[in-house]
């Protein structure tokens, strides 16, 4: 097979070798900030009171984190007080203004709109409780416990453009561009494409919705299909998280459009299973470790508390699965 060269002079095979290098940069980073693990045992939050609260636990991502922060808090003798909003924005400023009359020793918020839940991540620090996020690139956080979205937002970006030979029309989910880490990742898929002027985002983009994710991405999906019903003439979806990739990848099965490829972020194991079928859509995700991002977050609040320093970001590593590695990806996050 000859190698396609892109308007770059990059061919299809340097865009693999980019990918896989910077996949393995991500995966090989140490936790930025963190002590040495021989500290660990030194962790503690006997007599405190930590708050946990999260935007929603509906998605796998912010269920395995939540529960690993309770879990955590547990372990170092603290006690959580952990609320969930059910993805609505008046019951997360809710929760959020009785967490802060509850004055609990550390607020920590997961995910959520920054516009709409940074006012009151403010109200808590004026009062003198710190504050914590995971996901949230937010002022008022003393540190934000995430996964380095810049890198997996451009490698996914390679991998999409290395599929599909460095040209054709993708189709773009841009739902939430107001929640952080989706908007470095989208920022990170245009940076890359504008370098090949053969791949073009088609307009209008698509705007995944919550809930009812699956479905609805299913549906703009099969419509976007009818539109452009000949093969070829879209050669790729990228979601910023997984779940709507989950409702696409089944309305090209269903529509019998399995030349196109599906790609987005999370790891959630029912689009991971997706990828390691050869003949499935889905071309690859990046698997984040939530329950290890709450737990880091949680013993950041412990250093935090005992005096320490912490940096302004701490970053858990992430894994590029596609159809040659998934497997691989699947075993070393224990979840095969």
């Amino acid at each position: 097979m000859g190698i396609e060269k892109s308007e770059t002079g990059l061919g299809r095979r340097d865009l693999l070798k980019l990918s896989a290098a910077a996949g393995v940069a991500i995966a090989g980073a140490a936790l930025v900030g963190q002590k040495p693990a021989s500290a660990e045992g030194e962790l503690s939050l006997k007599g405190k009171r930590i708050a946990i609260s999260a935007t929603g636990t509906d998605h796998f991502f912010d269920l395995q984190a939540y529960n690993a922060q309770i879990a955590e808090v547990k372990r170092l003798g603290g006690e959580p007080i952990a609320v969930d909003a059910g993805r609505n924005d008046g019951k997360l400023v809710s929760q959020l203004q009785t967490l802060i009359a509850q004055k609990p020793d550390a607020i920590v918020q997961i995910l959520g709109t920054l516009s709409v839940i940074d006012p009151w991540l403010k109200k808590a620090r004026d009062a003198g409780i710190p504050v914590l996020t995971v996901d949230v690139g937010s002022t008022n956080s003393l540190n934000n416990t995430t996964s380095d979205n810049w890198g997996i937002g451009k490698d996914l970006a390679l991998q999409l453009v290395s599929d599909i030979g460095g040209e054709g029309n993708i189709v773009v989910f841009n739902g939430f561009y107001g929640v952080t880490p989706c908007a470095i990742r989208y920022d990170q898929l245009v940076n890359v494409v504008k370098y090949f002027p053969k791949v073009k985002i088609l307009q209008p983009e698509l705007r995944d919705v919550i809930p009812n994710t699956v479905q609805d991405a299913f549906a703009q999906i099969t419509a976007i299909l009818n539109k452009y019903p000949e093969k070829g003439s879209i050669k790729a979806i990228w979601s910023a998280w997984d779940i709507p990739q989950l409702g696409a990848t089944q309305a090209l099965a269903a529509a019998g459009r399995t030349e196109i490829r599906t790609y987005g972020v999370d790891g959630s194991p029912e689009v991971l299973q997706l990828i390691t079928d050869k003949n499935s859509p889905a071309g690859a995700d990046v698997a984040q470790q939530p329950a290890e991002i709450g737990r880091t977050a949680i013993r950041n609040v412990a250093r935090l508390l005992a005096g320490d320093t912490l940096p302004r970001e701490t970053y858990v590593p992430a894994l590029l699965a596609n159809k040659d590695n998934v497997s691989d990806v699947v075993k070393k996050l224990g979840i095969g």
